[in-house]
């Protein structure tokens, strides 16, 4: 049985989400992006930050490819920072990302593509910052769940998805929230797990 007023609930999003990617491309008279190039990487410095130093320019599974750069990014920051200041790190990510976001957004004309994967990097970062010590396997799992939460969108990770959209500094906040949301619910999980088993 399916759950008809949450799939027209969607229906109705991806409408939206299309008609402002419609109305975007119309107005500055090109066509979007949909896979962006080590050129266009380079062209901006936001598109670098943006697009995880290249992490995101596969064009399968930008965001797995993302996220497991996050990883490994982390454990050399850990080499060289103590926790504090990977701290201060992930806190100037944030702002610093959501700027990252919107101007590339802008610039491929897709208002949340799925090649940006900084909000990936940030919500990675948050998790094993906030886990660690952990292992090779507790960070895997860390790995998976995030995957889970930020791939699949279950509740509230698709309401976060859906609440802020389009272009400008909204649409930009967008593509990092949801994935914030699924950091959140990866450490609720993570937490329950500790305090249960």
């Amino acid at each position: 049985m399916t759950d008809e007023p949450s799939n027209i609930a969607e229906a109705q999003s991806d409408r939206a989400q299309a008609a402002i990617n419609n109305k975007a491309n119309a107005e500055m008279g090109t066509a979007p992006i949909a896979h962006p190039s080590v050129s266009f990487m380079l062209q901006h410095p936001a598109h670098m930050i943006a697009l995880g130093f290249g992490s995101g320019l596969p064009r399968i599974a930008p965001g797995t490819f993302g996220t497991l750069w996050a990883w490994l990014a982390y454990l050399v920051l850990a080499q060289s920072l103590d926790k504090t200041q990977i701290g201060w790190v992930i806190a100037a990510s944030i702002p610093v990302g959501w700027w990252a976001c919107t101007v590339t957004a802008q610039h491929m004309r897709v208002a949340d593509p799925g090649h940006i994967v900084w909000d990936e990097v940030v919500a990675m970062w948050i998790i094993l910052w906030l886990c660690t010590p952990l292992g090779f396997w507790g960070q895997l799992v860390c790995f998976a769940l995030f995957r889970f939460f930020d791939a699949v969108k279950p509740q509230p990770v698709k309401w976060a998805d859906r609440l802020f959209k389009g272009f400008g500094p909204r649409g930009g906040w967008g593509i990092m929230w949801d994935d914030l949301v699924a950091a959140f619910c990866t450490l609720l999980v993570i937490a329950l797990w500790r305090h249960f088993f």
